[in-house]
């Protein structure tokens, strides 16, 4: 059942918080929802601008909605994510997605309060909430390229100013976390001290995490194990999840984690089977590891055991 990202956030609020997970193609969303249902947890999908290139919008759309009908009992909003605003209109103009992300945090705050007013005005107009971003994160997401000099903390301060002019229903903090797999270094956490201020200016204001992966560092080891040559990577600790969602994190945004549960599977598996050219073996391997995975991380965030006391809610 496809949801608001709205009644998602209501009843995690405080409590604990929704797996927003990135997907591409069919594997991902069985893995997906296997998952989910496996965890009893409701969960975010999260379409992005790439995702909706590499074959075409209308097969990811029927991918998910196919997904649906085989898992009747998943709860589950729909998500643009860091949507440009021809994007953001496209996707509110579909009808298919429960909320969409204007990602203008790279523009000078009043111009990203202009983009962003825009986008609420016409989404809300159909019902659709609106994520926006203040603050940059470093690390690659796509065609979005951050310079780790460039990237800057979320202004408490500003983030009430922005919320209270755009009207948006949530807001992507940059609170410490980066995109791609190489997030940090040393033992350098979240800032929960930003956090809390944040929190504290927006009390009961859904907050979001993007570039929340935590890279294993043993899906990592068993990559370069099979040919790879991942060096230097870092993600979140998943033991953070919890605790930032104690502090109105809503939504944590993982979709680095994704990608390496599928390239270890692919890796070991051809590196051990050299003769072998047919994909569906390693794929349906993928799926079970990638609902393994989207379990775990669901327990890590709360969200598992969730889903029967949202769907009284709903």
């Amino acid at each position: 059942m496809i949801v608001t990202t709205a009644q998602l956030f209501k009843h995690a609020y405080g409590k604990y918080a929704v797996g927003a997970y990135n997907i591409n193609n069919a594997e991902q969303a069985m893995g997906l929802f296997q998952g989910a249902i496996e965890s009893k947890a409701p969960f975010i999908i999260q379409i992005s601008k790439g995702a909706r290139k590499y074959t075409d919008k209308r097969m990811l759309e029927a991918i998910i909605r196919a997904a649906s009908v085989i898992y009747p009992d998943a709860i589950f909003a729909v998500h643009l994510d860091h949507g440009d605003e021809e994007t953001c209109y496209d996707c509110i103009d579909s009808g298919f997605f429960s909320s969409v992300m204007i990602d203008a945090s790279h523009d000078p705050f009043e111009e990203n309060v202009a983009i962003t007013k825009r986008v609420v005005d016409r989404a809300h107009a159909k019902g659709i909430s609106v994520e926006a971003e203040l603050g940059m994160l470093g690390g690659v997401e796509e065609d979005i390229v951050v310079e780790e000099g460039n990237a800057c903390l979320t202004d408490p301060d500003e983030a009430k100013l922005f919320v209270e002019q755009t009207g948006c229903d949530s807001l992507a903090c940059a609170i410490g976390t980066s995109h791609g797999a190489f997030k940090f270094k040393g033992r350098q956490s979240l800032h929960f001290d930003v956090l809390d201020k944040i929190k504290e200016r927006l009390p009961e204001f859904p907050l979001v995490m993007h570039g929340s992966s935590s890279v294993p560092q043993d899906e990592v080891a068993r990559i370069n194990a099979a040919g790879g040559e991942i060096a230097g990577s870092m993600g979140v600790d998943v033991n953070e999840y919890l605790p930032a969602a104690k502090k109105g994190v809503t939504k944590v945004n993982i979709d680095t984690d994704g990608r390496l549960v599928w390239t270890r599977v692919h890796r070991e598996f051809f590196q051990a089977n050299p003769e072998q050219f047919d994909f569906r073996p390693p794929g349906k391997i993928f799926i079970a590891e990638y609902a393994k995975f989207i379990a775990s991380r669901n327990v890590l965030l709360g969200s598992a055991g969730q889903l029967d006391d949202l769907r009284a809610s709903l």
